[in-house]
C-alpha cells in the first residue's frame, strides 16, 4: 500500500482498513525478526516516506520526526552537532517510530532504560480519523500502550525524542575475556557504575568449566575528539549460504578463533561509534549467511533471583544440542521500569542468540529454552520471536488486560492474532 502521497492520504488510507481482512499494519524498515511487523491476509501501510526531521532544538536536545524517520538519518542529523540517541539498539536501520513501537533497549539499560523514558510527545493517528498528541503523563493510557505496543495503538507519524549530548563520536570501549558464566556476573557488577555501555558475546556452545566463556566490552563516550558520521557501507553477502554452512563444527570453530582473538586483543581502545553500536550494519544482508530456511532469534530475560541458575540452563542446553551460533549477546537489565504495558525490559539478565533454522530439531531446543524461562519468571521479546507461545506470552505480559483496552480495532498483525487476540 505504498503511496507517494501518503502524508497527505494518511488519514483516509486509515479509515479504509476495514477493507481487509485482517485490517491494516503500519511498517517502517521490516527489522524485526519475528511476525510482528507481518499482516498475513491484511495490508501493510509502508511509511518509509514519511521520514522528515521536523524540528531541532540544540539547547535542549529535543528533535521531533516523522514516523519513518530512520534511526540512521537521526544520527547523521544529530552527531555533527554533538548530540547522540539516549538509547539505541543493534541496528540504525530501526525507524522511530518502530523503536517506540518495540521500546528498543541498548547497551546502556542499566543507566538510561528504554527509549520510550526518552520520548516527550507521540503523534498517534488512529483508523477512526482522530488523532492524539500523547506526552507521556497523560492519563489515558494511550502513551503506555503505543510505547512497546507492536504498532497496534495507532500509527505514529511523529514523535519527539530528546537526545544525550556528546563530546565526540568516538568510543573508549575496553575489552575484558572471562572464562566462566561467574566471570560474566563479576564483571556486569562490576562495571555497572562505570561504564555507561555494557555487553558480552557468549561462546554458546562451550561447555563444562568453560560454560559461559566469553568476551565482555564496556564503553563510555570519549571526552574530546572530532564529531564524525563514520563513511559506511561495506561488502554484502551476494548469495544465500549452503544449508550445512553453519553447523556445530563451523560454528564451535569460529567460536574457539574469536574467543582466542579477543583476548589476545583485549585491552582498552578508542573507536567510531559505529563499529561498536552497530557491527552488523557492515554487512549487509548479513542474514543471508543462514541460508533459504532463514534462522531464529530467541531473546529472553529472567529476573535477578533466577539469572544465573537460568543462564546456565539454557546454555547447558545449548551446549548440548550443538545449536546457536556465532552472534550471541548477553547483557543485564538495571532496575528502570519500562513505561510500555507490553515493553520487554525488566531488570534481570538477557541471553539473544540466533539459531539457524533445522526444523523440528530447533524448535524442540526452543521449546526446552521456554521451559526454563517460564520457571524462572521471565519472559520472550515479540521483536525477535517469531513462534512464540501463547501461554509464555501471557504469563510474560501481566498488563496485557490493560494493554488491550487500547488497540485500535483496524489495525493487527500476524503476531497479535497468533498470540494476543482473546481466544
Amino acid at each position: 500500500m505504498a503511496s507517494p502521497s501518503i502524508k497527505t492520504d494518511l488519514p483516509d488510507l486509515l479509515q479504509r482498513s476495514n477493507r481487509f481482512e485482517n485490517g491494516l499494519l503500519a511498517r517502517g524498515l521490516g527489522r524485526s525478526y519475528g511476525d510482528s511487523n507481518l499482516n498475513a491476509d491484511g495490508a501493510v501501510l509502508d511509511c518509509r516516506a514519511l521520514a522528515g526531521i521536523t524540528a531541532f532544538d540544540p539547547e535542549t536536545g529535543l528533535l521531533t520526526a516523522e514516523g519513518g524517520a530512520s534511526l540512521d538519518a537521526i544520527l547523521a542529523f544529530a552527531v555533527p552537532q554533538g548530540f547522540f540517541l539516549p538509547v539505541t539498539p543493534g541496528t540504525c536501520f530501526a525507524t522511530l517510530a518502530g523503536a517506540i513501537a518495540n521500546d528498543v533497549h541498548g547497551k546502556n539499560h542499566h543507566g538510561a532504560g528504554t527509549i520510550g523514558r526518552w520520548i516527550e510527545r507521540i503523534r498517534l493517528l488512529r483508523t477512526d480519523g482522530s488523532e492524539h498528541r500523547l506526552p507521556p503523563a497523560e492519563v489515558s493510557g494511550l502513551f503506555a500502550a503505543t510505547v512497546g505496543g507492536l504498532g497496534l495503538t495507532g500509527v505514529i507519524t511523529e514523535a519527539t525524542i530528546r537526545l544525550r549530548r556528546i563530546a565526540t563520536s568516538d568510543m573508549e570501549a575496553e575489552t575484558v575475556p572471562f572464562p566462566d558464566l561467574d566471570g560474566f556476573f563479576a564483571l556486569a557488577e562490576a562495571s555497572a557504575a562505570s561504564h555507561e555501555y555494557t555487553v558480552a558475546w557468549i561462546d554458546c556452545l562451550a561447555s563444562g568449566r568453560s560454560l559461559g566463556r566469553g568476551l565482555f566490552t564496556r564503553a563510555n563516550h570519549a571526552t574530546e575528539g572530532p564529531l564524525a558520521v563514520p563513511a559506511r557501507r561495506g561488502p554484502a553477502v551476494p548469495m544465500d549460504a549452503p544449508s550445512l554452512f553453519l553447523n556445530r563444527w563451523t560454528i564451535g570453530a569460529m567460536n574457539t578463533a574469536y574467543y582466542a582473538l579477543g583476548r589476545r586483543r583485549a585491552g582498552a581502545r578508542r573507536v567510531p561509534y559505529e563499529p561498536f553500536f552497530y557491527p552488523l550494519d557492515a554487512i549487509r544482508d548479513w542474514n543471508r549467511l543462514y541460508g533459504r530456511r532463514g534462522m531464529y532469534q530467541y531473546q529472553s530475560v529472567v529476573p535477578p533471583r533466577f539469572a544465573r541458575e537460568a543462564t546456565r540452563a539454557m546454555l547447558g542446553e545449548i551446549a548440548k544440542a550443538g545449536q546457536g551460533s556465532f552472534l550471541v549477546v548477553l547483557k543485564t537489565f538495571g532496575v528502570l521500569a519500562s513505561p510500555g504495558l507490553l515493553s520487554f525490559p525488566a531488570e534481570g539478565t538477557t541471553l539473544a542468540l540466533d539459531f539457524p533454522n533445522r526444523g523440528a530439531s530447533t524448535l524442540q531446543l526452543l521449546a526446552r529454552l521456554d521451559a526454563i524461562v517460564r520457571e524462572a519468571g521471565g519472559r520472550l521479546y515479540p521483536a525477535k520471536d517469531g513462534r512464540l507461545p501463547r501461554d509464555l506470552f501471557e504469563a510474560g505480559y501481566p498488563a496485557l488486560e490493560r494493554f488491550r483496552a487500547h488497540i485500535d480495532p483496524g489495525l493487527s498483525s500476524s503476531f497479535w492474532r497468533r498470540v494476543g487476540e482473546d481466544s
